[in-house]
C-alpha cells in the first residue's frame, strides 16, 4: 500500500482506488436528522455529542449525526476483514463518488456539545425563563466568596 495520494484519472485499467486509502469510508458513519428548530431540538443534539466521538455536520441542507468508530472488521492494512460476507451497505458502496480525495467540507460542522449549543444560541431567540407555577417571589443564590 502507498501513502502518496494517487489521482483517480491516473489509475490503471482494473486498479482499484481502495489501494490508496486509509478506508475513511469505513472510520464512521453518519444518519440524518431532523433540522433543529427549537431548544428542545439542539438540547436533544448537545446531548448526542455527550456521548465520546460524535460530530455533527450539515451538507446540502441535510443535518447528520456523525459516529466516529472504525469498523471492527477493518484491518490494519485498511482492507476488510470480512469482504466476502461484508453487509449490504458496504456492498453497494462504490468508489465512484467516495470521499477518497475529497476535503470534507461541509457547510456547518460542529465536534462539541459547546459549539451546538453556542450556535443554537446565535440563531435562536432567548429562552424564556421559568417561573414556579404560584409563586412570585425571587431568590436570590449566594455567589462563591460572599457570605
Amino acid at each position: 500500500m502507498s501513502n502518496q495520494l494517487v489521482k483517480r484519472a491516473d489509475l490503471k485499467p482494473g486498479e482499484v482506488l481502495c489501494t490508496y486509502c486509509t478506508a475513511k469510508c469505513c472510520r464512521y458513519f453518519a444518519l440524518p436528522l431532523d433540522k433543529p428548530k427549537k431548544w428542545e431540538d439542539f438540547d436533544s443534539i448537545r446531548w448526542y455529542m455527550t456521548h465520546g466521538r460524535v460530530s455533527v455536520f450539515v451538507d446540502e441542507g441535510t443535518w447528520y449525526l456523525m459516529i466516529h468508530a472504525d469498523c471492527k472488521y477493518l484491518l490494519e492494512d485498511h482492507r476488510c476483514g470480512i469482504y466476502e460476507d461484508r453487509p449490504a451497505i458496504c456492498r453497494s458502496y462504490t468508489t465512484d463518488d467516495c470521499e477518497y480525495d475529497n476535503d470534507a467540507l461541509y457547510e456547518k460542522f460542529f465536534e462539541s456539545p459547546e459549539q451546538i449549543w453556542e450556535y443554537a444560541e446565535a440563531v435562536l431567540p432567548p429562552r424564556k425563563e421559568k417561573k414556579s407555577a404560584g409563586s412570585t417571589m425571587s431568590v436570590e443564590l449566594p455567589v462563591l466568596g460572599s457570605v
